[in-house]
């Protein structure tokens, strides 16, 4: 009878080991209301980075005849970006496929389901939050060729250089492919896939495109700097979703990334500022509005992975080769990047990129690798988009300006404004 009770009390333990302990292990991969609301908060404030904080921060900087343009442009590339993310996007960029690309087995979302789930949110969500990065990524680029594009030629640009460049791009950084998976690279929020990608893409534009009517010789100031400080101001509170979100949970590693963004960028405005003043005898409210987003551009691959010593070395760092870059290489090499979108996005990111290998913290670093060859692939990984993105803008570039008959107005649109020109409409009356 003893021996009958204890046969029956291990059956029972087998039993619970059995069939109890993996039923609580699948409990973990469940969804979790706070990760989802927090997702759903993170995918609103990357929405908020677009329309309206990059839209008034370009705004404030072009001339008042084609501010109108520029927020046209933002509001098309959440249109037609946000459809076409959907359509085919999100399958290119996460997607199986292979080292390069993701396959088609995606398209429509095919097969996703109020139940799937992506970690601990709907994959809904993950779509959605990846969708917001996708959105922002070609509109940071219409900074470099502002004022002078058609809107056809935007368009169409940014549709085609999506699908070629951003989703590629992003299945080999985050969908397992080559530079996340096989070589390393890191990039937590989008060093490379948003910043390094359309900063030198905008500039093989700018240069393909040429310069502005008059550049050099006109002024060209900006209409409204208080627009642009109140953009600045929402790109800043919509990067904590853009990079602390990209955790994609409300965890102790999304904390680290929403502290070391405040601190990098807290830690370029006041470098910028300082710098500025020293060289140029004042501080501008330009110069701090545009140390913020350096800021916040460099930290971005590295918020995760470094501490807030590393936060404030790469905040430092990028406000001197981020001014470096925007008030003597741009005047130095002649070309008419319009609002800096390389200086800022191209060189930010790419210092962004190097930083994380040198400043990643010891508990971010993989001691079979070791920090000097964590930086030797940043420095692959930087490389390699510099030249994917380039090259590739190049082209697709060559062949819209054949298929359109060219790729900007003509002389007499762009004296007149790209806001009557193009869009038939003016931003502050018919007599501006």
């Amino acid at each position: 009878m003893r021996n009958r009770r204890h046969w029956t009390r291990a059956g029972l333990l087998a039993f619970l080991v059995t069939w109890l302990l993996p039923a609580q292990a699948l409990a973990e991969d469940k969804l979790d209301s706070g990760d989802t609301a927090w997702m759903m908060t993170s995918t609103l404030l990357v929405l908020l980075m677009t329309l309206p904080g990059l839209a008034l921060f370009y705004g404030g900087l072009v001339r008042s005849k084609n501010i109108l343009s520029v927020l046209m442009q933002c509001l098309i590339s959440a249109g037609a970006i946000g459809v076409l993310w959907v359509l085919v996007g999100y399958s290119l960029a996460f997607g199986e496929g292979n080292k390069f690309v993701g396959d088609l087995s995606l398209v429509g979302l095919a097969g996703i389901t109020p139940e799937s789930v992506s970690g601990t949110i709907p994959t809904y969500v993950f779509v959605m939050f990846q969708g917001m990065f996708a959105i922002i990524t070609p509109a940071l680029m219409l900074g470099a060729f502002a004022e002078r594009m058609k809107f056809s030629a935007y368009l169409s640009f940014i549709v085609l250089w999506v699908l070629i460049v951003y989703c590629p791009l992003a299945h080999m950084v985050w969908g397992g492919g080559w530079i996340g998976a096989d070589l390393g690279a890191l990039d937590f929020a989008g060093g490379l896939v948003v910043h390094m990608s359309s900063g030198f893409s905008a500039l093989a534009a700018a240069i393909f495109i040429g310069k502005r009517r008059g550049y050099g010789k006109e002024p060209m100031a900006p209409n409204s700097l208080p627009l642009t400080v109140i953009g600045t101001a929402l790109l800043w509170v919509g990067w904590f979703g853009f990079n602390a979100g990209s955790e994609l949970a409300a965890d102790g590693t999304a904390g680290l990334a929403f502290l070391t963004t405040q601190t990098a960028t807290a830690a370029c405005v006041l470098t910028w500022v300082v710098i500025e003043w020293m060289h140029r005898g004042k501080p501008t409210v330009l110069g701090a509005a545009t140390g913020a987003v350096a800021g916040l551009v460099a930290i971005t691959p590295a918020c995760a992975f470094v501490g807030p010593g590393g936060a404030l070395a790469i905040g430092a760092g990028a406000a001197a080769v981020c001014y470096a870059a925007v008030t003597l290489l741009k005047p130095a090499l002649g070309y008419d990047d319009s609002l800096d979108v390389f200086g800022v996005h191209g060189v930010g990111g790419a210092w962004g990129a190097l930083a994380t290998g040198i400043f990643i913290a010891g508990f971010a670093l993989d001691p079979e690798v070791g920090r000097g060859n964590q930086i030797i692939k940043q420095l692959t990984s930087i490389g390699f988009t510099a030249v994917y993105a380039v090259g590739l803008s190049l082209a697709i570039l060559v062949v819209l300006k054949t298929a359109l008959g060219g790729l900007r107005v003509e002389d007499e649109a762009e004296h007149e404004g790209l806001d009557l020109a193009e869009h038939s409409e003016t931003a502050y009356g018919p007599h501006n």
